[in-house]
């Protein structure tokens, strides 16, 4: 089909343009010489042209007359004029390319190309139109094609170089278009269905009449190769002139390489490939068979041997690959012979040169495991074929070995063909074994023969050099080393890829396996399990014969390359492969081939020649085996004594016998880490062979000197005797590296599987068993390994403990009896170890349902009592008390065999085992030796407590029934019954013989010892209480409790204050208890909370027993006297205390036996932080107020215990109010200062009260309130120390109330929500609480004293002097303030707060703040000041004016009259740094008390002092014009003048001025004469003013006095307003009089200059507008 036919009508037609102007050139060109071609070209136009015109296809109807079309071209390129001919075939290749070239013009072509060849015309012109005619489309057949190719092949023999080149390419791109048309021809018939021919024997070569035209030519083709190849006639390709066998080779190997399809497909082709490739390929081999590299070169072979000839060997191999690598399936047989050849080219006896190129094909088969898997399955598993994989790997080793071992001939080592001497190669020499250095080159040496090693392939990907080597005819010569890299590459990518490969194979089986193993199991016959087993076996006895076939030479090449290696990573990539093989085999449960890995890898990792016997006997097997390698024998290659390794270490080898010294090398080491790696990641395929990685680790171990330390793991450590072990810097770094892996691999154990998990504990065994051998009969340090792996693997698999438990515990206790004490000792310690570990783990289901395997893991504490060694005894028992510290309360059936431990040390008595434990738990307390035991026994007591809890009632019943006994037997005797604490029952007295012991202790010398004791006496008596009865409490209370208190009392109050430097041995000591008082304080501390916890929590229970009254009296006084202790911590925890016991809510009921628990039955009504914590400053007033609200409902306590009940708060009334007044009262003049009480103290003092107060409020009289007040106020007046200042105070700026001023001011709320609720009589108290908070407002101006103590402002106390520092006030004054006005908001009509003249009071403090202005401490004070006196007097007044007659008012005014006027004419001057705004806001205040005035007082003035009035009016007259101080700069001036507040007094001065309803004559004559002055004073300004201006002259006057007649002038135009609203009537006449008098002084003032004055005149000139009238004609007496 024509391509083109669809190509653009415009493209066809420039074709055919184009083809008509070669035409017109060829006719051109021959128009003189060639007169036929000439015609030809013309009518051939005429052609063209004629056919354009008729046919719709063009390019169709050309192709069918292309034989005429052609012919003038053909015809020009006859007369072989070379422009002609170039211009003919350049035509010709056109119309080719447009495919308009039939069949037969193709054929005219070809032959006309022929003959242009024969003449050696345009040869590179004939190449390319061959070239275009093949490739564009498919015309060319049969002998045409043959034709074509045959000229290809002559021109690529001719004397031109180019040519030749060229012709070789295009041959080959022929070759390749011959094939490519059959596979597409294939793929067009791919859906018919042939009939199979029948191949028939080797008849008739020509014709294959089965085939497909392109097949047909394809097969031609090849056959004709392999004939000519053969040196043989061909039969298709006729022709042929020469042709050489390397090219041949070459088309063939291109052929089968690019398609095998083809040849795997189509039977005629695959019978061309077994026939005629396969046998032509052993032929061309013969000559390298035979040829064997004589002793010498010289020495002529005896009979005549045709050499190899390596261009051909080489391309020979090549295809051999190709064979290989796609049509193995098809030449199984034929494949052996070339494998087997392959294998026989490695020969040492061959050239070098053909070993490397057979080394290189070896290699390439390497990398394909697929490949090397059916070898296997091909040859070496068949019953009688050689066995090829296992001879390929064979052939490897052995040829590897070969390059090391000298033949015995005295050769050179075969390094190279050229005996080059190893020094000039840089190589070792001599240098090398001295000294240790290492040689730059990566190489191998072994024994003398020193070989590198050359980069020849990235991983995985095969790089051949030599097979490449294309254009080389003569051998190459081979660098030294070359062919062992290639070998070592090949051995490895072989490992790699059969691992990697069997390994994906294997875990695919075993998820199959799984996922069956899921599926329901069917029952199903026989026979299809019998397949199943079948299939699945079929794979693994593959990768089983793979492996076995291998590993032999596998180990043996490895170990020799190990041995010779100097070179880091080689090292590295032959461990890899030694590791994974070790692997693999283990997967595979093929135990010798593993075993023999593993070991090659241990006896590299030790020194040379290492004594070990493990390895040794393992060994021995292998090192006689020697393999037939075609009939070679090569050992099993023992290490090569000198070593060209850095050395790193030197140490003592481990034997039982002191030998010399031993040295690792940087190699061993890496050994070493590679063995771990092994057992770390594949330690579940290790089975038996942990001994031998044991046993290898444990050598190196000692070596190295590392020592186990805790849990196990082992640490560097020095050796113990001999010389001591050397390390260089290198292994340094390694070793706490390699001592991490060691625990870690361990620690993986607890992924084993079970069976892998014994094998790895057996391993251990055994070996710890040799150490122990080896240390029996001498005191050196042993080898501790193996037990400490041991523990270190038991401790990580508790989760499966029980099955690993018997063997390693059994074979502790072994070593625990051994002889050597270092060897007993760490027996000891990984068995009581794992005991401890074992109990604490948190196991499922826990231990306490698991009796029996509880009993498992204390066994052997128990059988450890066997053992008589002193030392083993101890660890035994201080396990024993460590197990009873952590695990005693769930010990459980467990006690006995514990007991029973310990009942082993002691001879057995025969009284009661509890009393025992607690009298000797108590004495090991009150030993003074070691503070441990004695801290430990206190543990112990608290145990033992816990026991008699659990099982209360089997004791009790035991002591029951014993006490009947002791008790019939005291009868018998006649005697009374001998027991402490008789009269109480039994079970009572063992809780009292605890609580003595623990009492005792209490007390003790020792600080720890009494916090200890203390802390679990109070947690007994609390948790276990409940279980005594009624009358032991009185016991407990009198005997135990208040003794206790009166023994720390008395030791607190008598103790050392000297400094005590350290707490023994080298303890330091914090500086909060570095005296023998402060320790003692702790524990008066923790003793006084205590007993105040049990007498709140067993309430109830103790208020029964009849002498509640006086216990708490004592109590009380024990709180009193800690609280006045001058110790800070003490008297704070007291009033702790204080607040416990009075935060009771009805008591506990005993069937609420939340106590039995252990749960204190708190109520906590005070700081939810807990009791006597400051409170949280978040905490709002309302909300604490609401809580003790709530508080009163639940304190409703039952009726008949009321009377008892309120004794008991009034004692507690009591006892607050003497420790408030104590600790309150400051220090007298003469007194020097001892203690100031904390605000923590204080604070927490206060607190109480509110609480307190809810159960003695019925009968708190004002006496009493007189006593709070005491308090309070001393409690607010006492400073703090400079350095505690920074945590009370957040920082001085900050407006924030302390917690004690927050307590305090709740604590007269309290009162007055109280007073407010309750009966009249109380109400008297409101005077009282007023007073006391009016005492509070003034420190805001007056802080207050504490004595005669001096303190400093807090903003300049340094924070590390030893200064008292005043609180900053003013926050709390100014809440006290707020709280005043809301309490007189609600309070003011009552009797008290009027007859006790609550109001006067209120202003006359705050007259202070008031007057003082600008002075105040803080701005805020005023400003509240002011604000809280406008509340007051807004609801005040009215009360003021209803009680007017009474009088009880009288003294009230003169002092509001004094507090207006000190404050609207304050003499504080502003700050000078007050901004505009900030004056303008302070003016808009006084703006307030203005109208306060204004709407509050003067319209109410006949209810009001006269003298009070005229105060006012003068006040209001001087605010009106208020001349300012002279003192303000002339910027400041028009700032500083409160013009608005001067508008406001004027505004209200006139608006009372012209008041129509004057009461009186008298308040008349107020205003009159108020608004005269004003009208005299304003002419004055003004007259003042116009003469300056005269006398000024051009200078402008000061900035002040324009200001002031600025402000006289807005003061007329106001009046003028004020007038002109007025009622004519209500003006007096005089006034007008004024009025009228300014207008000319204003007048006057028109020449002023100053532009302000100016605006403000013409606004008072303004309003005389409205009082011009004409004059009124007045008519007198008839007169006009």
């Amino acid at each position: 089909m024509s391509t083109m036919t669809t190509s653009s009508p415009e493209a066809v037609k420039r074709f055919v343009e184009n083809v008509q102007t070669d035409l017109r050139s060829l006719s051109m060109e021959c128009k003189k010489k060639f007169p036929p071609v000439k015609e030809a070209a013309e009518s051939g136009i005429v052609k063209i042209k004629t056919i354009a015109a008729r046919n719709t296809d063009i390019l169709a109807a050309l192709k069918e007359h292309s034989s005429e079309v052609v012919q003038p071209f053909l015809m020009g390129c006859g007369t072989k004029e070379p422009k002609i001919t170039q211009l003919c075939l350049a035509a010709i290749q056109r119309l080719m390319s447009h495919e308009v070239v039939s069949e037969a013009a193709a054929g005219n072509i070809i032959n006309m190309l022929w003959q242009l060849m024969e003449n050696g015309l345009e040869e590179l012109k004939l190449l390319q139109t061959v070239l275009v005619l093949l490739t564009t489309n498919t015309v060319v057949h049969d002998e045409v094609l043959s034709k074509a190719i045959v000229l290809c092949f002559r021109l690529h023999f001719t004397k031109d170089n180019i040519t030749n080149n060229t012709a070789a390419a295009t041959v080959r791109q022929v070759v390749t278009v011959v094939f490519e048309r059959m596979v597409a021809e294939d793929e067009r018939y791919k859906g018919v269905e042939d009939q199979p021919p029948l191949v028939q024997g080797n008849s008739n070569r020509r014709s294959i009449s089965t085939l497909r035209p392109s097949a047909k030519d394809a097969y031609m083709l090849f056959q004709d190769l392999c004939q000519l190849v053969n040196a043989d006639a061909p039969y298709w390709l006729v022709g042929m002139t020469e042709m050489t066998r390397t090219f041949g080779l070459e088309l063939l190997e291109s052929v089968l390489n690019d398609f095998p399809g083809v040849f795997l497909q189509h039977q005629e082709f695959s019978f061309l490939l077994k026939e005629r490739v396969c046998p032509l390929v052993i032929k061309l081999f013969s000559p390298n068979i035979k040829f064997r590299q004589g002793g010498g070169s010289t020495a002529p072979p005896s009979a005549p041997v045709e050499k190899p000839y390596f261009p051909i060997c080489m391309r020979l191999l090549r295809v051999v690959s190709v064979l290989v690598k796609h049509y193995y399936s098809l030449l199984v047989t034929e494949c052996e012979i070339f494998l087997s050849l392959l294998v026989k080219f490695l020969d040492g006896e061959k050239p070098q040169w053909l070993r490397a190129v057979a080394v290189e094909s070896i290699h390439r088969l390497c990398a394909q495991p697929h490949l090397l898997r059916s070898f296997c399955q091909s040859y070496d598993m068949k019953p009688h074929s050689t066995k090829v994989f296992r001879d390929i790997v064979n052939a490897l080793g052995s040829f590897i070995q070969s390059l090391f071992v000298t033949p015995s001939s005295g050769l050179l080592a075969p390094g190279s063909l050229n005996p080059i001497s190893s020094s000039s190669q840089g190589g070792p020499g001599t240098g090398c074994a001295a000294g240790g250095t290492i040689s730059a080159q990566a190489a191998f040496e072994y024994r003398g023969t020193w070989i590198p090693l050359v980069t020849v392939s990235v991983q995985g990907s095969v790089k051949a050099t030599y097979l490449e080597m294309l254009d080389k005819v003569e051998p190459p010569s081979i660098p030294e080393g070359y062919a062992l890299s290639v070998a070592f590459s090949a051995l490895l990518d072989l490992v790699r890829g059969i691992t990697s490969m069997i390994e994906r194979e294997l875990t695919e089986e075993e998820v199959e396996e799984e996922a069956e193993e899921l599926s329901e199991g069917i029952p199903i016959g026989w026979t299809f399990l019998e397949l199943c087993h079948c299939v699945l076996s079929g794979p693994r006895l593959v990768w089983e014969e793979m492996v076995n076939a291998c590993w032999c030479g596998l180990l043996a090449a490895l170990s020799l390359l190990l041995d010779a290696s100097t070179d880091e990573t080689a090292t590295e990539s032959i461990l890899k492969a030694e590791l994974t093989m070790a692997s693999l085999c283990g997967r595979l449960g093929l135990v010798t081939p593993r075993d023999a890995f593993i070991t090659a890898v241990c006896k590299a990792s030790l020194p040379p020649h290492y004594a070990l016997t493990v390895l040794s006997s393992s060994a021995a097997c292998l090192s006689n085996k020697s393999y037939s390698i075609q009939g070679q024998n090569v050992q099993m290659i023992s290490p090569s004594s000198e070593s060209h390794q850095q050395v790193v270490a030197v140490g003592q080898p481990l034997a039982a016998q002191p030998q010399g010294t031993v040295v690792l090398t940087a190699k061993n080491i890496q050994c070493m880490r590679t063995l771990l790696n092994l057992a770390h990641c594949h330690g579940a395929v290790l089975g038996t062979s942990w001994q031998l990685v044991l046993a290898t680790l444990q050598h190196l171990v000692w070596i190295l000197g590392l020592k186990p330390g805790s849990g196990g793991a082992l640490k560097p450590g020095r050796a113990v005797e001999g010389p001591s072990t050397v390390l260089t810097t290198a292994v340094m770094t390694d070793l706490p590296v390699i001592s991490n892996i060691l625990s870690r691999l361990f620690e993986s154990s607890q992924y084993l599987d079970d069976v892998s998990l014994h094998h790895l504990i057996n391993a251990l065994c055994s070996l710890s068993l040799e150490a122990m051998e080896m240390a029996y009969g001498n005191n050196k340090e042993p080898s501790l390994f193996a037990v400490a792996k041991l523990l270190e693997t038991g401790l990580v698999n508790m989760d499966r403990i029980e099955i690993l438990w018997r063997p390693l515990t059994g074979h502790l206790l072994e070593v625990c009896q051994h002889p050597n004490s270092r060897m007993r000792e760490w027996g000891a310690e990984a068995l009581t170890s794992l005991i401890k570990a074992g109990l604490a783990y948190k196991h499922e289901p826990p231990l306490s349902q698991n009796q029996r395997l509880q009993l498992l893991l204390l066994n052997p504490l128990r059988e450890l009592s066997d053992i008589v060694h002193p030392d083993i005894r101890q660890k035994q028992l201080e396990s024993v008390l460590q197990i009873l510290q952590s695990q005693g309360d769930s010990l459980g059936p467990g006690w006995p065999l514990v007991l029973g431990v310990i009942g082993a040390i002691q001879d057995g008595t025969t009284m009661c085992l509890q009393l025992i434990v607690v009298d000797v738990a108590g004495s090991f307390g009150l030993q003074n030796q070691e503070l441990n035991i004695s801290l430990t026994s206190i543990g112990l007591l608290w145990n033992i407590s816990d026991y008699f809890f659990q099982r209360a009632e089997a004791i009790e019943q035991e002591l029951n029934r014993e006490e009947v006994l002791l008790e019939r037997q005291a009868e018998e005797k006649g005697m009374a019954l001998n027991r402490p604490f008789h009269p109480a029952p039994p079970f009572d007295c063992l809780w009292l013989c605890l609580y003595a012991k623990l009492g005792e202790l209490c007390v003790d010398p020792r600080p720890a010892v009494r916090k200890s004791a203390g802390q679990t006496l109070f947690s007994t008596v609390t948790a276990h209480g409940a279980l005594l009865q009624p009358p032991t409490w009185h016991t407990v209370v009198w005997k135990v409790l208040f003794h206790l208190l009166d023994s720390v009392r008395k030791s607190s109050t008598t103790a050392d204050k000297e400094k005590i430097e350290s707490g023994g041995g080298n303890i330091l000591i914090h500086h909060s208890r570095d005296t023998a008082e402060k320790q003692w304080a702790e524990t008066w501390v923790l003793t006084l909370a205590g007993v105040a916890r049990i007498f709140n929590t067993r309430r109830r229970l103790l208020q029964s027993l009849g002498d509640f009254c006086k216990a708490w009296e004592v109590l009380l006084d024990h709180i009193q006297s800690a609280a006045l202790s001058k110790n800070n911590e003490v008297s704070l925890a007291a009033l702790k205390s204080f607040q416990e016991i009075l935060q009771i809510v009805t008591p506990v009921k005993d069937s609420e036996r939340l106590d039995a628990l252990g749960m204190p039955a708190l109520a906590d009504p005070m700081s939810a932080p807990g009791p006597g914590r400051p409170l949280p400053r978040s905490d709002s007033l309302a909300e604490r107020l609401a809580r003790y609200d709530g508080m009163e409902q639940q304190l409703n306590l039952p009726l008949g215990d009321e009377l008892e009940d309120s004794a008991l708060w009034w004692a507690a009334w009591n006892t607050w109010y003497r420790t408030g007044i104590e600790s309150t009262r400051p220090p007298g003049p003469a007194q020097r200062l001892a203690f100031v009480p904390s605000q923590p103290f204080l604070t927490a003092l206060v607190q109480i009260f509110p609480a307190l107060y809810q159960h003695i409020k019925t009968g708190f009289s004002m006496e009493d309130l007189g006593k709070l007040g005491v308090i309070l106020h001393g409690a607010v007046s006492v400073p703090i120390s400079s350095d505690a200042s920074p945590f009370i105070l957040p920082s001085y700026t900050e407006a924030v109330l302390t917690s004690l001023q927050e307590a305090v001011l709740t604590a007269l709320d309290v009162l007055q929500k109280a007073i407010c609720v309750g009966p009249e009589n109380m109400q008297t108290m409101y005077p009282a609480i007023f007073q006391q908070l009016l005492r509070f407002v003034e420190f805001s101006c007056k802080p207050p004293q504490y004595g005669k103590l001096e303190t400093k402002h807090v903003a300049n106390a340094k924070y590390n002097q030893a200064e008292w520092v005043a609180l900053n006030y003013v926050p709390f004054a100014e809440r006290s303030l707020e709280v005043v006005v809301e309490l007189y908001q609600k309070t003011a009509c009552h009797k008290a707060v009027v007859s006790e003249k609550v109001l006067q009071n209120i202003i006359k403090t705050l007259r202070i703040p008031l007057g003082l202005k600008y002075a105040c401490p803080s701005e805020s004070t005023w400003k509240l000041a002011v604000s809280s006196l406008l509340k007051v007097l807004s609801v005040g007044l009215p009360v003021a004016r209803q009680h007017a007659s009474s009088g009880k008012f009288d003294t009230m005014w003169p002092e509001l009259a004094n507090a207006f006027e000190d404050f609207l004419f304050t003499k504080s001057t502003p700050p000078d740094n007050l901004s505009v705004q900030e004056f303008q806001k302070n003016e808009s205040i006084d703006v307030e008390v203005v109208q306060l005035i204004s709407t509050e007082i003067l319209p109410f003035a006949n209810f009001i002092p006269k003298e009070f009035v005229g105060q006012i009016m003068t006040m209001l007259n001087k605010g009106s014009i208020h001349s300012q101080s002279s003192s303000f700069t002339e910027a400041e001036i028009d700032i500083r003048l409160r013009e608005q507040f001067s508008k406001a007094c004027f505004e209200t001065l006139l608006q009372f001025s012209f008041n129509s309803k004057a009461a009186t004559p008298q308040e008349g004559y107020i205003s009159r004469m108020a608004l005269s002055v004003l009208l005299q004073r304003s002419q004055d300004v003004l007259r003042r003013y116009v003469e300056d201006e005269r006398l000024s002259g051009r200078c402008p006057l000061p900035r002040q006095q324009v200001t002031e007649i600025i402000f006289v002038l807005k003061a007329i135009s106001t009046l003028m307003d004020s007038l002109r609203k007025t009622q004519p009537e209500n003006v007096d006449g005089n006034t007008w009089g004024q009025v009228i008098a300014l207008y000319p002084t204003l007048v006057e003032c028109i020449t002023c200059s100053s532009s302000e004055v100016s605006s403000a005149l013409k606004e008072a000139l303004g309003p005389f507008k409205d009082f011009m009238q004409p004059p009124v004609t007045k008519v007198q007496n008839g007169e006009s």
